[in-house]
């Protein structure tokens, strides 16, 4: 089992946004991993980004490269 730290977790509006971005990570070599929505957050969908903290602004800006939308960014225990 993996040990809990506190991570950055993005939702999405739909899973194909969390696919789509699960896609332009990979291609962009970028940091994370496509995870169950944790239960304390609610989402529109049930997958969501996980990264760390000092992750945030690169994944903004391939986000934004490729057109996708995230729901919320949280910071929590994954």
């Amino acid at each position: 089992m993996r040990k809990k730290e506190l991570k950055l977790v993005v939702t999405f509006h739909t899973t194909a946004d969390a696919m789509a971005m699960e896609k332009a990570c990979k291609a962009k070599n970028a940091d994370g991993r496509l995870i169950p929505v944790p239960r304390e957050i609610s989402a529109g969908c049930g997958l969501a980004w996980c990264a760390g903290l000092e992750h945030r602004d690169a994944l903004k800006e391939i986000m934004s490269s490729v057109g996708i939308e995230e729901e919320e960014m949280h910071e929590c225990m994954v």
